[in-house]
This record gives structure tokens, sequence and C-alpha cells, in this order.
């Protein structure tokens, strides 16, 4: 998928783009995520899927250093529900 970066940037803005509205976000990402399924199959789901999980974990990683922290000690105060 040659257009990978885009969908991923849009991906992300989706979901932070608009911080009073979660709903509109979540919305805006299930129709990116569709088209690129619709558009791509299956295949560019995993790709994306794999994508959205590398920048997270560098956000993540970058996170940890600034705090002087291990990153699986971010990512499990990230994630704890």
């Amino acid at each position: 998928m040659d257009h990978l970066p885009f969908v991923v940037r849009d991906a992300i803005t989706a979901v932070v783009s608009d911080d009073h509205n979660a709903e509109a976000g979540e919305a805006a990402l299930r129709g990116i995520i569709a088209g690129a399924a619709r558009i791509h199959g299956t295949d560019a789901l995993t790709d994306l899927v794999v994508e959205l999980a590398r920048h997270l974990a560098e956000s993540i990683k970058g996170e940890a250093r600034a705090k002087g922290l291990a990153a699986v000690d971010v990512a499990d105060i990230v994630f704890l529900d």
C-alpha cells in the first residue's frame, strides 16, 4: 500500500484532532479503516495495524526516555485501565 504513510497520518489525526468529541474522531477513524479495507483488502489492514503499532512504540519509547523509565513500564502505564 504505497499511500500507507498518509493513511496512518489520517488515522492518527482523526483520533487526536477533536478532544471535545471523541465519538467524532472514532467515527472518522472507522471510516478511514473501512476505506482502506474496501480499496486495498485485508492486507492493507494488517499493514495499517503494524505501522500504527510501530508509531505508538516510538512514541512510548520517547516518553520513556524523557522520564528516565523503561519503555515497557511506560507502556504498562499507558494501557492501564
